[in-house]
């Protein structure tokens, strides 16, 4: 019998973050996408996935401990009507944890299978009314296991609905197109790539998660953008760079604009349900330097004779 333990190189007090530890540095070390060449640290990532779906689970744990499924879950007795199927049987399902791309940790969503509709398959019902086997029609047989992965998604790769490559857990990995009108908590099924099952396999549920960006912000359809400009750009006017998902454009800055105006650019937001596109908004910010004697010395006797303040009583 295959010890999870010994795979993922933790004792058997081991506690549920000591288990975690573990096997995010084993799962980074081994994950497809930094082994391409290298088949068998394919078979260890899925080695080390099946012992952290067990060791995670504490009631599996504990039934593994004490003797009463090995490490798929299947049960080490024999067959009978208070258990499932013995090491040859394989009637124990089990959550199989996925991991995304870029390396991080997806989550076992398994959906279980029902003992009752296996009987039904294997006796062509679960009884008439006399409580025999027989006489019933055979209901369809289950399914595999749903699994779920979490896939973090950047906000101009949102935005611009590009394509995202994932890995399943399986080790194969595909290319995933985002769909119009994508937002945090959005979930796709890919059918058929779930664990294997008697009636066929379960599909794969990938969640989106939409991450925080250094610079852009949503603003529902729309992508907000802060831009520094200089007192000299402010004051004359300017053409600047400014990044959209697409990548870098000029945008043209108008003489005398003041810090808060805000520019569109028409088409730079996200990708509404019907194919159209919300704006990128631009919010100028003049920037000052700090302690610059030669900006003072040009200043030196200048005094804006407006009264900024007027509208506020003062």
């Amino acid at each position: 019998m295959s010890d999870p333990y010994s795979i993922l190189g933790v004792a058997r007090s081991a506690n549920e973050k000591d288990i975690k530890s573990a096997y995010r540095k084993l799962a980074k070390e081994l994950h497809p996408d930094r082994n391409k060449d290298n088949p068998k640290a394919a078979e260890r990532f899925s080695e080390v996935t099946r012992a952290y779906d067990l060791l995670s689970d504490k009631d599996k744990r504990a039934r593994f401990d004490r003797g009463e499924i090995d490490i798929d879950g299947n049960p080490t007795m024999g067959f009978g009507y208070g258990g499932g199927a013995g090491p040859g049987g394989g009637f124990g399902g089990r959550d199989q944890r996925g991991f995304r791309a870029d390396g991080f940790e997806g989550f076992g969503a398994g959906e279980g299978i029902d003992l009752g509709d296996i009987f039904d398959g294997l006796f062509g019902g679960r009884g008439n009314a006399g409580g025999g086997f027989g006489g019933q029609r055979r209901g369809p047989a289950p399914k595999g296991a749903n699994v779920q992965y979490k896939l973090g998604v950047s906000l101009p790769d949102a935005a611009q609905l590009a394509t995202q490559r994932i890995t399943l857990a399986d080790g194969k990995t595909i290319d995933l197109k985002l769909p119009a009108g994508v937002e945090d908590g959005t979930q796709m099924r890919l059918a058929g790539k779930g664990e294997a099952g008697p009636g066929g396999a379960g599909d794969a549920i990938v969640v989106i998660h939409l991450q925080p960006h250094a610079f852009f912000r949503r603003d529902g359809d729309n992508l907000r953008l802060d831009l520094p400009i200089s007192l000299d750009e402010a004051v004359n006017g300017a053409k600047v760079k400014v990044p959209t998902p697409e990548g870098a454009v000029m945008l043209t800055v108008a003489p005398g604009s003041s810090s808060g105006k805000t520019l569109r650019l028409k088409g730079k937001g996200f990708t509404r349900k019907d194919g159209t596109r919300g704006d990128q908004l631009v919010t100028l910010e003049v920037q000052l330097p700090e302690s610059d004697p030669d900006l003072a010395q040009r200043l030196e006797g200048w005094r804006d004779s407006r009264n900024l303040r007027a509208r506020l009583g003062v």
